[in-house]
């Protein structure tokens, strides 16, 4: 399984720099991708997004981050489609105390995988229903498209092809503008009696591909 980095869309429950804690996590980055890639999988995931207090030009364009970026603040976001439904963890509780952790940000990161992990436990002993430890969890009541920051850039294609409804429109054979033109196009809503689902689907794969009106 992979992943897909992104930069953090809404700030709003960060914390103050105060109430972070040093981090005691001696896990190398390494470790901890393989916990957290281990745990989505045991949730049947996809689409795994992390998201960091990064800025867009520090994102190569297969959705890695560059070598020289550097986070803002150690706030992560984890993001995927489950076997339960959309799951969204955040943290914003720790960073490095000592310079061989790596990044603050990949502190928190070690702490949703450790989470993840517990919940998976949970279930081993029989006193919860299956994933009903999951429920705090979930990112949007099931049939809601997932916030564009959640969106792979391979899902926003997938979801503009999927509108257009030409299975031979893929990256490539048209740019993205272009695309985007059709799907926007294909999905206004006064082509669907009022409804809003597809063309809310096209602008959050806009903002995924960084394309503006």
């Amino acid at each position: 399984m992979s992943y897909t980095v992104r930069p953090i869309s809404d700030h709003t429950w960060l914390r103050p720099s105060s109430k972070r804690r040093a981090s005691r996590f001696s896990a190398s980055w390494r470790e901890t991708e393989t916990l957290l890639l281990r745990e989505v999988e045991h949730l049947a995931g996809r689409q795994l997004v992390i998201e960091v207090d990064i800025r867009e030009q520090d994102l190569r364009l297969d959705g890695t981050l560059r070598s020289k970026a550097r986070a803002a603040t150690p706030a992560v976001v984890v993001a995927f489609e489950s076997k339960h439904g959309p799951m969204l963890h955040r943290c914003d509780t720790y960073f490095a105390q000592w310079s061989d952790q790596g990044p603050d940000w990949q502190q928190n990161v070690r702490a949703i995988a450790l989470t993840l992990q517990s919940l998976r436990d949970v279930e081993r002993h029989g006193a919860a229903e299956t994933g009903q430890q999951y429920t705090g969890f979930k990112a949007l009541p099931a049939g809601c498209a997932m916030p564009p920051s959640h969106m792979t850039t391979e899902a926003a294609y997938e979801v503009l092809c999927d509108v257009v409804g030409d299975g031979v429109v893929v990256h490539g054979h048209l740019d993205d503008n272009a695309l985007i033109r059709r799907a926007r196009a294909a999905a206004h809503p006064d082509r669907h009696h009022g409804d809003r689902t597809a063309w809310d689907r096209v602008e959050q794969a806009a903002q995924v591909l960084g394309v503006t009106r």
